[in-house]
């Protein structure tokens, strides 16, 4: 089945890197079943086995994004389709992204994600898809260049998050808004570094600011500054802009802290140099 119900037979159901079909199948998914309650103590044999599984997904996640380079992570619905606004502006987007000299990473499905990737490779830059194991095997889209699947949703975020440098997002649905408020969350919080997070599409965007400004804010939930980690744009190039621009000003900041703590090395060690020459005092 495709992820809008729809069959699409012979496909199959992907399980990290192993494809299954027809009578194969199984009822649940791996994280259903790393997530599900135990009832008996059947966990203290499999859950062993199982935090292996989750470490090889991580070190192979890790082995091949390590040498990626910069990177922004591109968000958007698997279900919109390639004659759809929403496809020209992700495909616009995934262009403009490469022609910036940044990576394009998707979740390596259809809709959006298909349409990032195919603008990458319009302008020959590098294309990644991240797949997940899901009830219904969606497969890596044809755009993608390389491509991890992931059993595991927690392993696949961390890779979203630990290879970008700026997060774009179009229009989708609840998986979408998850990726979004986890990056934002982790902006807010300074877990990671203040990358830029740009929403496409104003229209379909507005009614959430405007319920974060008009109920969030007002009950103390967010600060109002909080609304700011938040940019809203009609344009693809301006998004490409906002991340082009962002990255820039925090790279200056990262090689003004650098320099700031080798001056502080330096002027150190010529303290220490000098306070033992002067404690050693005149040769006798």
């Amino acid at each position: 089945m495709s992820d809008d119900g729809t069959p699409s037979p012979g496909r199959g159901y992907r399980k990290g890197p192993v494809l299954l079909r027809r009578n194969e199948i199984p009822a649940t998914t791996s994280d259903q079943r790393l997530l599900s309650p135990s009832r008996s103590a059947t966990w203290l044999h499999d859950d062993p086995w199982r935090v292996m599984r989750i470490q090889s997904e991580f070190v192979e996640g890790f082995g091949a994004l390590a040498e990626l380079g910069p990177a922004v992570s591109v968000f958007g619905s698997a279900r919109t389709s390639p004659d759809h606004p929403d496809y020209a502006m992700g495909r616009a987007v995934g262009r403009g992204l490469a022609e910036a000299g940044y990576a394009v990473i998707t979740g390596g499905g259809p809709g959006v994600m298909a349409a990032a990737n195919q603008g990458a490779c319009d302008a020959g830059g590098k294309s990644v898809g991240l797949g997940i194991e899901l009830p219904f095997e969606q497969g890596l889209n044809e755009w993608v260049d390389l491509g991890v699947s992931f059993r595991y949703f927690f392993a696949r975020k961390t890779m979203f998050v630990k290879y970008s440098e700026g997060f774009v997002v179009l229009p989708g649905g609840f998986g979408t808004l998850d990726e979004l408020f986890e990056a934002l969350t982790l902006v807010q919080t300074h877990k990671v570094t203040s990358f830029p997070v740009v929403l496409l599409n104003s229209g379909y965007w507005r009614g959430l600011l405007d319920w974060a400004r008009e109920t969030l804010v007002p009950r103390g939930m967010i600060a109002p500054a909080d609304l700011d980690l938040l940019r809203l744009t009609d344009d693809p190039d301006e998004a490409v802009d906002i991340v082009v621009r962002r990255g820039a000003e925090l790279r200056a900041e990262e090689a003004a802290a650098q320099a700031a703590t080798q001056d502080a090395v330096e002027r150190s060690e010529r303290e220490t140099q000098e306070a033992g020459g002067a404690s050693a005092g005149p040769a006798s």
